[in-house]
């Protein structure tokens, strides 16, 4: 009994001690890819509402739009697969801006419904740290999160 214990222990230290040898990839996020039904009305509502720039698609392909976000990310906007997304609030692309009240302002103006997490209507969601955040959605039904940065 003594030996299938030891046996048992110098296995598991040596995957334990492989497992330590791997090596970090250090991922970075490079963009981020929504399926649309209508590329063109998507891509209105993300140049006017989050006033973001329009990117060349190096895709080149027909039905994908590209925008750029900061620090070199992207959001890819693509229409050309017509399978079925399920979509929840918990699959949401979140921004920061040091103008959130200026922002909300915006949505209201255009008459952009947006809630808080639990989905009050037109409330502002005070994180635990202090952050304000909303809620909204795109034409496709996308939830898109904003929140103020920690000097708003």
């Amino acid at each position: 009994m003594r030996k299938l214990t030891i046996l048992i222990v110098i296995l598991f230290s040596a995957e334990f001690l492989q497992a330590q040898d791997l090596p970090a990839f250090n991922f970075a996020i490079e963009h981020m890819a929504f399926s649309v039904k209508d590329v063109d009305r998507s891509a209105e509502f993300y140049k006017n509402v989050l006033k973001l720039r329009e990117i060349t698609n190096r895709s080149k392909l027909d039905g994908v739009r590209w925008f750029s976000l900061a620090e070199g990310k992207e959001l890819h906007l693509i229409a050309i697969l017509k399978e079925k997304v399920a979509i929840n609030k918990s699959v949401h692309l979140a921004l920061t801006t040091p103008q959130f009240d200026a922002f909300t302002e915006r949505l209201d103006k255009m008459k952009i419904p947006y809630s808080d997490w639990p989905g009050a209507d037109h409330k502002i969601n005070i994180r635990a740290d202090g952050i304000k955040q909303i809620f909204f959605q795109d034409p496709d039904g996308y939830w898109i999160e904003i929140n103020s940065t920690a000097q708003n």
